[in-house]
């Protein structure tokens, strides 16, 4: 094969004659460009580790110190009370033979940097304290309080000047452990009414007993914790939730984001994959030299604005990464560079250079390169078709398989070849989105190939999965335990503005651009799947089909109203869709359930999530007397009530006072030590018969909703975490649309993704007409042009 040749630098071979020694200069050339690109990032790497150490100062401001300390020695004044000439006095013999005067310049040096760094150490010391104050998060909009204003004024102050990614992560104050009467009580509170009086009174007898003997105990070794991590739940949330499942991740763990819902920007496969690609290079670039904005949430007091910085740890495993399977717990690998991607079309994995001489290709280069796959027409090698079933299945089989047949030879390079890629693309030869004579049944079946596929045309355990549909389609499978699904989402968002409104397609509908002909063909990966390997292959395909085949899914927009009408109703737009869940749910089922809402803890250092238990006793007042026909005005101001009830527990958990975090942490130790406890037990074995996210849009700027409505993402959503239950995703788009992905199973003869949707339909219609029974929704005719043109 060609491009083998071409990877190989050199050759030779031993005649009579001596040894005939072939360089191949082309490979070469290939490997100095490589190797000076890797020294250009680490030196980008280094400049930015050092911005980064000295954030909120900046190294020029070291100068700054110390002209001023010389100046000042000059003015005939020592501002080092005495220092300076103590660390003169103390130099090491080799500057004992400069004169007077250089000694004290270099000691005045020395003091200067040591009081720079003093200067750096209390800058973020303060600036760590302001970030723990949480209370302007409690206060009403627009009533601001003194204490609060005069904080923003610090954190601005605080704060420096163009900061990089990461250059709060020294500043985040640690997530605190609340005390184990808190928690306590904020439990019994939160299943009150979903408990009858005797089950609650055994509960509570359990949580006064663990309260009162082994809570504190466990505390205490939880609180260690504390003190000497940077975050005393995450590391174990990711270990023991995520790696430590021995179910498949597909469906289970994995979630997914959808293309435009409206829009395709050209029905060419290679040329959306071309501007993809290149899209997602552009991201990686920026993420590897900082360049992106800082994550932060945005406060304004006094018509002047502060950032509240969040943890961008989480980015740093985006690219480059793989979840590698163990028997008894899973890790995650992840690699400083890599400069091609892993491609699977028809049963094929290649391996595409994304890099020509240094140079990330142009996205008409990577269109015509993933064209030469398109059009390659060799076949599957036995076992390779189905291989990524093993990634789809149980993990433990995984981890065998792994062992036995791909640690040595040629299955060992080429499973190197997948992991080590930045990402895993799939080009797929069906067609998918809202299409044909019913667009519902097809977005739903675009939200099952997301999420599952064929079970082995994707590898589930890769970072994230690009998939490129024959229509120009585009979509994400990202694996879970590395990072949250709003991490994944700023990327996305950024890949979907950059493919449409930067690069752009010619009249034809292909990438902009000129293409190198001398670049090598993608490389083919070799496989030597053995006959007891393919069968090892088929039982995971069993097991992961019986998994996908089960799952039920409904999508839909429901394009009604927004959060715009619903904010002039004064309600929080998410209380109102977690309360309309909520009276759904009771709807179709009768009664009330333990609700699990996902609220991220980034306001902290490496904080990830903590969940917000939504239903409430307010919101199980309000929907009973909306069921039980009470008056308007009882019903109204139960559900402002609710709605409150519901900001309040969001707050909560976002300032690190939630419930099942510290309970969790709280069963590890209990485990660690070798401990039963009764209550900690019951409490983790409860299931959530309704799991809710929303996914915010973080990047509004990238997307022009007022002259573009038409270009507006569908969001993405999960599988079911309940047999018997619902998982929900949604997705406030603009003003007036909001998008929701329901998921259940099958087998459940209680739960049908079609009939919640419904109900959900209906419960934020008529939550709407309790709230403001006058208003009428203003035309949207040019908004909903394209979808009557569709």
């Amino acid at each position: 094969m060609a491009e083998a040749h071409q990877a190989v630098a050199f050759q030779f071979t031993v005649t009579p004659e001596g040894i005939d020694l072939q360089l191949s200069h082309q490979a070469l050339t290939e490997i100095y460009l490589s190797g000076l690109r890797s020294w250009k990032k680490k030196l980008i790497r280094l400049k930015n580790g050092v911005i980064t150490g000295v954030y909120p100062a900046s190294p020029s401001s070291w100068l700054f110190v110390v002209i001023a300390i010389l100046a000042t020695m000059y003015m005939r004044s020592d501002p080092s009370m005495g220092l300076i000439a103590k660390i003169q006095e103390h130099l090491p013999v080799r500057y004992q033979s400069l004169s007077a005067q250089c000694q004290t310049v270099v000691s005045a040096v020395l003091f200067s940097t040591l009081l720079w760094f003093s200067l750096i150490f209390t800058m973020r010391m303060c600036l760590k304290q302001l970030l723990s104050y949480h209370r302007w998060m409690f206060e009403q909009r627009g009533k601001m309080s003194n204490t609060t204003k005069v904080w923003v004024a610090l954190v601005r102050i605080f704060s420096g000047r163009q900061p990089l990614l990461y250059s709060y992560q020294g500043s985040l104050p640690n997530q605190p452990v609340p005390a184990v009467k808190d928690t306590v009580k904020r439990y019994l509170e939160s299943v009150r009414p979903l408990t009858t009086p005797d089950e609650f009174e055994r509960m509570a007898s359990l949580a006064t007993q663990f309260e009162s003997s082994l809570g504190n105990r466990l505390q205490w070794y939880l609180k260690l914790k504390a003190l000497w991590a940077s975050n005393y739940v995450s590391d174990w949330w990711e270990e023991y939730i995520y790696l430590r499942g021995r179910s498949p991740i597909m469906v289970n763990s994995n979630y997914y984001g959808m293309d435009f819902l409206y829009v395709t920007p050209t029905p060419i496969q290679a040329a959306r994959a071309g501007n993809t690609l290149h899209a997602f290079l552009m991201y990686r670039r920026k993420l590897n030299r900082e360049e992106l904005k800082p994550l932060s949430m945005y406060i304004i007091s006094n018509q002047m604005g502060t950032v509240i910085p969040l943890c961008a740890a989480q980015c740093e495993r985006m690219f480059n990464t793989t979840r590698t399977p163990g028997e008894e717990t899973d890790t995650v690998q992840h690699w400083q560079d890599s400069d091609y991607v892993a491609v699977y079309h028809r049963g094929r994995y290649f391996r595409l250079r994304m890099y020509s001489s240094s140079r990330p290709l142009s996205p008409r280069e990577i269109e015509s390169q993933l064209q030469r796959i398109l059009d390659d027409p060799s076949p599957p090698s036995p076992g390779e078709e189905k291989l990524g079933a093993l990634t789809a299945g149980d993990r433990i089989p995984w981890a065998k398989a792994r062992k036995e047949y791909f640690s040595l030879g040629v299955n060992k390079r080429s499973l190197d070849c997948i992991e080590k890629a930045a990402f895993f693309v799939t080009l797929d030869d069906d067609k998918q989105g809202m299409m044909g004579e019913d667009p519902a049944a097809s977005l739903d079946r675009y939200a099952k190939s997301l999420l599952h596929g064929k079970c082995y045309d994707r590898w589930f355990d890769k970072s994230f999965s690009v998939v490129i549909y024959k229509n120009g389609k585009i979509g994400l499978n990202a694996e879970h335990s590395w990072a949250d699904a709003p991490v994944v989402a700023h990327l996305w968002e950024y890949v979907l503005a950059t493919d449409s409104f930067q690069l752009g397609y010619n009249e034809e509908g292909h990438c902009k651009g000129e293409v190198d002909a001398s670049l090598p063909r993608p490389q083919r990966l070799s496989w030597d799947i053995t006959p007891e390997c393919q069968e090892q292959i088929s039982q995971s395909l069993a097991v992961a089909q019986a998994l996908a085949d089960d799952v039920d899914f409904h999508v839909f927009s429901f394009r009604d109203f927004g959060k715009g009408m619903i904010k002039k109703c004064r309600i929080s737009p998410d209380a109102y869709i977690q309360l309309a869940l909520q009276l759904a749910y009771y709807r179709d089922r009768g009664m009330f359930c333990l609700t699990y809402e996902a609220s991220m803890t980034r306001l902290f250092r490496e904080g990830r999530t903590e969940t917000v238990r939504s239903c409430s006793n307010e919101s199980c007042a309000f929907i009973k007397a909306l069921e039980g026909g009470e008056g308007v005005e009882v019903c109204r101001r139960l559900l402002r009530q609710a709605s409150e009830k519901h900001q309040n527990l969001y707050k909560h958990a976002m300032t690190g006072a939630g419930i099942d975090r510290h309970l969790f942490c709280l069963y590890v130790v209990s485990k660690y030590l070798g401990v039963d406890s009764p209550f900690l037990k019951e409490v983790l074995s409860e299931p959530w018969h309704l799991s809710t996210s929303q996914t915010p849009v973080q990047q509004v700027e990238l997307f022009d909703m007022v002259n573009h409505p038409e270009y507006v993402s569908c969001g993405g959503g999960f599988g079911p975490v309940a047999d018997d239950g619902y998982g929900v995703s949604y997705t406030i788009m603009g003003e007036n649309m909001m998008n929701f992905h329901i998921s259940c199973k099958h087998s459940c003869s209680q739960t049908s993704s079609h009939k919640y949707g419904g109900q959900i339909r209906q419960a934020l219609r008529d939550m709407l007409q309790l709230l403001c029974p006058d208003q009428r929704e203003p035309s949207r005719t040019d908004q909903s042009q394209t979808k009557k043109d569709l």
